[in-house]
């Protein structure tokens, strides 16, 4: 029998892991399943896909929900989950919710009759998620970086919501931050807040950088941009894949560069746990 009060998280990384203990701590039945040999709070009931979603009215599905447009993203599980008819149907009568779930919708038909709510697509989620996302890059930049963020000369290409909170906190750490922005009224907050501005065109005029953190999902670092690095700095490519860095021209011109995905899951997954919960409950209470 299905308890419209209980939670379901199938698969996902250790974000999912504390999602479910988050979410018993609240008072809630969690059923998890997807995660092997991982131990939960004593409120999380681990268990096989079947008997976790037939027990369930909320499922929540990881972020994102799948890699390979396939299987269900389990990397702490031996057993693969398909992606098919067979899935989407044990889904009826359910409200589903996942991160990215575009690739999950080509899987089968039968999802365009199941009630589902993407939680990367929501503002609150993605303002939160700057925070650890920031720190993370911070983190890369100070185990990376030969000296120290004090003083060092930082650009921060785009002043989205992980350009803005970057850039503070660059700030906050003694870097001299450059900002690029393509909107003269986001140049214009650029300056007001103390940072020196620059426009996407004319990102790499001659300035040295030591660090350059890229926050635009678009290829801002083409070869050409590249080859006006002289001093080689120290690329942090945070965008969504493909990224927006040419990685290729990077490495021949003897720029190091790391793209850093998913950093909220990696160095912050209690935080980036609870963003989701409380996501999720916000889309409930709508």
């Amino acid at each position: 029998m299905t308890d419209a009060g209980s939670f379901s998280v199938l698969g996902g990384d250790k974000r999912q892991i504390a999602l479910a203990d988050s979410i018993a701590a609240d008072g809630y039945q969690v059923y998890a399943a997807g995660f092997d040999h991982i131990e939960f709070a004593e409120k999380v009931t681990k268990s096989d896909l079947k008997e976790a979603v037939q027990q369930c009215r909320n499922i929540i599905l990881p972020l994102p929900v799948t890699s390979d447009g396939k299987h269900l993203n389990t990397p702490f599980s031996e057993h693969r989950i398909l992606l098919n008819d067979e899935f989407a149907g044990l889904m009826r009568n359910r409200r589903v919710f996942g991160g990215m779930m575009g690739k999950l919708y080509q899987t089968s038909e039968v999802w365009e009759n199941i009630d589902t709510y993407d939680y990367y697509t929501r503002e609150e989620f993605a303002i939160h998620n700057a925070v650890p996302t920031s720190e993370g890059a911070i983190a890369i930049a100070m185990q990376e970086y030969p000296g120290t963020l004090s003083a060092s000369r930082c650009l921060v290409a785009g002043y989205g919501r992980i350009g803005k909170i970057l850039s503070w906190m660059l700030r906050g750490l003694g870097a001299c931050v450059t900002v690029s922005a393509r909107k003269k009224s986001d140049l214009a907050w650029i300056q007001s807040f103390g940072y020196r501005p620059v426009s996407t065109e004319q990102i790499c005029d001659g300035r040295p950088f030591d660090i350059i953190f890229n926050t635009v999902p678009a290829l801002i670092f083409n070869r050409k941009v590249l080859s006006r690095l002289h001093n080689r700095p120290l690329i942090i490519d945070l965008a969504s894949m493909p990224g927006g860095v040419d990685f290729e021209a990077a490495e021949k011109l003897g720029i190091k560069t790391i793209h850093a995905l998913s950093l909220p899951g990696k160095v912050a997954p209690k935080t980036a746990g609870t963003i989701i919960k409380n996501t999720i409950y916000n889309i409930m209470e709508e």
